[in-house]
């Protein structure tokens, strides 16, 4: 289960980047990058987060959501339990959080499909509202490939299989000099 508060494994990163003359010290993109440039679909179980800093699943945000996801069969799944740090109306998760962990979840999806995306658009339905608390299972799955378009989908639920809300996005399939713009606006 993740919780805001939780732990999740989480892989290592690479910590260093040889040259010719020393080693320095890798920067989080920098070890992102590497890690991404040539994604291999991944197989059942547990995926590592995007980054040790990503706010949906980053073991090293405090702001984050620290989701832990699993690869099924269809997709991907994770559990997870909002804190008071996503409350928006009282004892309830801040509808754009719950996005959050939409978005976040469809990112897991890149692993399994083995290529690098950006979310193009996302809709999220708010069935019920979304207690602080209560452990809900998101899933979430590929519905269409068109070209560069990945069309997925995914559900949070609650332990008796109620629907809570639904999400709906499309990601656009991209290279990895993509996140190289990120180096610009990097924070050290």
């Amino acid at each position: 289960m993740s919780d805001a508060q939780g732990q999740g494994r989480q892989p290592e990163a690479v910590k260093t980047v040889d040259d010719d003359t020393d080693r320095q010290p890798m920067s989080t993109l920098d070890a992102w990058v590497r890690s991404m440039a040539h994604p291999e679909p991944a197989s059942l179980g547990r995926l590592p987060a995007h980054s040790p800093t990503c706010a949906g699943c980053g073991s090293e945000n405090p702001a984050g959501l620290a989701l832990v996801v699993d690869a099924t069969e269809d997709g991907v799944r994770a559990v997870h339990r909002f804190d008071r740090r996503q409350e928006g109306a009282p004892g309830i998760a801040h509808g754009g959080l719950v996005a959050a962990a939409f978005d976040d979840l469809f990112g897991f999806l890149l692993y399994r499909v083995g290529e690098l995306a950006v979310t193009r658009s996302l809709t999220v339905e708010y069935l019920r509202p979304v207690l602080l608390g209560t452990d809900y299972e998101f899933t979430a799955k590929v519905r269409t490939r068109e070209g560069r378009r990945l069309h997925v989908d995914a559900s949070a639920v609650e332990t008796d299989g109620r629907r809570v809300a639904t999400a709906d996005a499309t990601f656009i399939i991209v290279d990895v000099d993509h996140f190289e713009q990120g180096r610009a606006t990097t924070l050290p």
